[in-house]
């Protein structure tokens, strides 16, 4: 080859070097991301935070806050830790006049005795006179039922009485001649016996019939069911020319059990449920604080006036009931309330 030629193949110097730009960003991006790996390795005070906000409190992940007014260091500040529902135990001033409660909780209003009107034998409602919400009086006539049946058997009973007692007198006659025979030696001691007897057994048939006779007039007075309370009507549960039976015989179809049922809203209480470990808070007899949720602004005082004798093994609760005192048209069954249970008083020596 000739030394032009390879003059022509030779690789001038400045093209053997090659550009060193991106290098040097290749290696800056590298150290760029060990920088930010590094700023999240290092320990702050601020993982604690988001590591509370991840694990701590309630189901939603966020801590629950300690209550307004209550120190952060005061024991169950944020609740128990046992508790269930909607229970929350706190030390904190009641809204009002600033007196203090050691444990809140909420509950269900309920009537101290609701009373469900049933009818005492299978019948006809003929009429009915109370609407839902209507006020009764104890021995007020709310429903009746038919009683054609029962008159007729009250008709039947009175005519069988009158033959009785024309029988009674009849026996009664004899026995009076029969006794003059006698005493005239010209009937015997037999016969005497005998019409003796026969006026007892005329006495006994009127005895019996006048034991049917009541049994009939006391069906005739079932068929008048009145208010057994001053009350007021809950539920309606028949209607006119509807059939009723106190007992159920299965079935959804089947007739009606209960006529009506009454409760009388000025003896009310609090039906709640309250976790084992609050149990030391509360005592027979305790005064409380009742505001129902649907009037939060209005408070009624209250007393605990029944602690069920057995527990919840499933739930690990005990069923209290708080009797409200003065209760007035605001307080309706079944709606709930928060209940503030009050420090009690030291006993005095």
């Amino acid at each position: 080859m000739s030394p032009d030629n390879l003059e022509k193949l030779r690789i001038a110097s400045e093209q053997k070097r090659r550009p060193r730009g991106p290098i040097w960003l290749i290696l800056g991006s590298i150290a760029l991301v060990l920088v930010v790996i590094g700023y999240f390795a290092v320990p702050r005070a601020s993982d604690s935070i988001r590591k509370g906000m991840k694990s701590g409190g309630g189901p939603s992940g966020i801590q629950e806050a300690t209550p307004k007014g209550v120190p952060a260091n005061t024991p169950n500040a944020a609740g128990s830790s046992g508790s269930t529902g909607t229970n929350r135990v706190v030390e904190a001033t009641a809204k009002g006049d600033g007196e203090t409660y050691v444990l809140r909780t909420s509950g269900y209003i309920v009537a101290r005795e609701r009373i469900e009107v049933s009818p005492r034998f299978m019948g006809l409602v003929t009429w009915i006179g109370i609407r839902k919400g209507d006020s009764v009086t104890n021995g007020q006539v709310v429903v009746r039922l038919d009683d054609s049946e029962y008159r007729a058997r009250l008709a039947e009973v009175e005519g069988q009485l009158s033959v009785a007692r024309v029988a009674e007198e009849r026996a009664r006659i004899d026995l009076d001649r029969t006794r003059e025979l006698f005493d005239e030696k010209v009937e015997s001691q037999q016969m005497l016996d005998n019409a003796r007897l026969a006026l007892e057994s005329a006495r006994a048939q009127i005895r019996q019939l006048e034991g049917s006779r009541r049994v009939i007039l006391t069906y005739l007075e079932w068929c008048v069911i009145r208010s057994p309370v001053n009350g007021v009507v809950l539920e309606k549960l028949a209607e006119a020319n509807e059939l009723v039976t106190p007992q159920n015989f299965g079935g959804s179809r089947g007739p009606s059990t209960s006529l009506l049922a009454v409760a009388d809203l000025e003896d009310l209480q609090v039906e709640i449920d309250v976790n084992e470990q609050e149990l030391a808070r509360i005592a027979l007899g305790q005064k409380c604080r009742v505001s129902p949720e649907a009037y939060p602004d209005r408070f009624y005082d209250g007393v605990v006036a029944e602690i069920a004798p057995e527990a919840s093994r499933q739930k690990g609760t005990l069923q209290l009931k708080v009797q409200i005192l003065r209760p007035d048209k605001y307080l309706t069954p079944e709606l709930s309330a928060k209940v503030d249970f009050l420090p009690q008083k030291p006993a005095t020596p």
